[in-house]
């Protein structure tokens, strides 16, 4: 049986990999987006049933997306954000000050 390690040792392993980091940050927008979608849902009282019929989405998309699990475009992003009472928003930050 192999040796255990530590998180933070299989992590830097990981990410030392080539176009790891890539992966890892689109996969952290997928997921900060689909929570964003989800609380504001949440805040509305709306069903993710609800949500998928104000967008013309079906429920299950609609629930792929709260999970991180696909990637929106922009027009998606419009929809969401209409059905959702909200203004989108989408801006540049310089990576420096982006956290």
């Amino acid at each position: 049986m192999g040796e255990r390690r530590a998180w933070a040792d299989k992590k830097a392993e990981i990410m030392s990999r080539p176009g790891a980091g890539a992966a890892y940050e689109a996969a952290r927008i997928r997921f900060e987006l689909g929570e964003a979608v989800r609380l504001r849902r949440e805040q509305l009282g709306l069903t993710q049933a609800e949500l998928a019929e104000r967008t013309g989405l079906k429920q299950p998309a609609v629930a792929r997306f709260e999970a991180g699990g696909t990637m929106p475009t922009i027009p998606m992003l419009e929809r969401l954000a209409e059905a959702l009472e909200m203004r989108l928003s989408v801006r540049f930050q310089p990576l420096r000050e982006a956290s």
